[in-house]
C-alpha cells in the first residue's frame, strides 16, 4: 500500500478535525471550519459549502468563500442541483462537465455564469440520516480524480462523525441549560410557598394548591404567578434562595 502524500494531507485534516472538535464551542464555529479544511484537503476543489435540512427545505449553514455560497442558493431557489440531489438522495453526486450536464437545466445556466464547471456534492450522515451535504466546486472539467473523490468521501465520513459528537454536545448543554432553569424555577416557587403558609396559615400542600388555582385562573405559568407573588410581598423581582448553585457553577 502506497501512502503519499495527498494521504498524509488527509492523515493531517483528520487530525485538524479532531482539534476544531475540541475547540469549537458552537457547532456554526465547528461548521465554518469544516468547509475551509475540506476545500484545502480535497484538490483542486476552488470552494465548499455545506448544506442542511432545515424546516422542510436545506440552507447553507456554513461556506469557504462567496462562490460556494452563491452556488449553493442557486440550486434553492431552482429547488434542483447536485447538493440538493445528494441531500435527498443520500449519495454521492459529481459532475464532471456541467456543459454537457442537462440534468439541472434550471441550475445549470447560472451556476457557468459563475464559473462552475464540476462538483462533487457528497451526503452528511448522522445517525443512518442524511442530515447535509457537503458541496465541492470547481472551475475546471473532470476536477475531481478517483483519488480525490475517495479523499472526498473519507473526509465527509470523519466530519460527519465528528458533526454527531459536536451535536450531541449541544443537546447536553440545552439539557443543561433546561435543567437549570428548571432548578430555577423549583426555588422561586418554593419562596412563594412560604409566603403564602405565612399569609395564609396553611401548610405546604395547600398551598401548593392555591398557587396552581392562581395559575390556572389566571391562564399564566406557576413560576410568573409565584414570581409575582414574591414581588408584591417583598418589592423585588425573586432571586435564586441562598446558597443555589447551578450544576455550572458547581462543577
Amino acid at each position: 500500500m502506497v501512502y503519499d502524500a495527498a494521504d498524509s494531507h488527509l492523515a493531517s485534516a483528520y487530525g485538524r478535525l479532531l482539534t476544531l472538535l475540541a475547540d469549537s464551542a458552537h457547532v456554526d464555529v465547528f461548521l465554518d471550519q469544516v468547509v475551509r479544511v475540506a476545500a484545502e484537503v480535497v484538490t483542486p476543489a476552488v470552494a465548499c459549502g455545506l448544506t442542511v435540512r432545515r424546516d422542510g427545505g436545506a440552507v447553507t449553514v456554513a461556506a469557504s468563500d462567496d462562490l460556494a455560497a452563491q452556488a449553493d442558493e442557486i440550486q434553492y431557489s431552482a429547488d434542483e442541483g447536485p447538493c440538493l440531489h445528494a441531500l435527498r438522495g443520500g449519495r454521492v453526486v459529481e459532475v464532471v462537465d456541467l456543459r454537457e450536464d442537462e440534468r439541472w437545466c434550471r441550475y445549470r445556466e447560472h451556476a457557468l455564469r459563475l464559473g462552475i464547471v464540476s462538483s462533487l456534492s457528497l451526503p452528511m450522515t448522522v445517525d443512518r440520516e442524511t442530515v447535509g451535504a457537503l458541496n465541492l466546486y470547481a472551475t475546471l472539467p473532470g476536477a475531481f480524480t478517483e483519488g480525490a473523490r475517495q479523499h472526498a468521501v473519507a473526509f465527509t465520513a470523519q466530519a460527519a462523525a465528528a458533526l454527531a459528537i459536536i451535536l450531541r454536545q449541544a443537546d447536553q448543554a440545552l439539557l443543561h441549560q433546561q435543567l437549570t432553569d428548571a432548578m430555577a424555577s423549583r426555588s422561586v416557587i418554593d419562596q412563594a410557598l412560604g409566603v403564602l403558609m405565612g399569609q395564609q396559615r396553611c401548610t405546604a400542600t395547600e398551598a401548593f394548591a392555591l398557587l396552581r388555582q392562581a395559575s390556572q385562573h389566571r391562564n399564566r405559568k406557576l413560576r410568573d404567578v409565584a414570581a409575582e407573588i414574591i414581588t408584591q410581598v417583598t418589592g423585588a423581582s425573586p432571586q435564586p434562595a441562598p446558597g443555589f448553585v447551578t450544576p455550572r457553577q458547581n462543577a
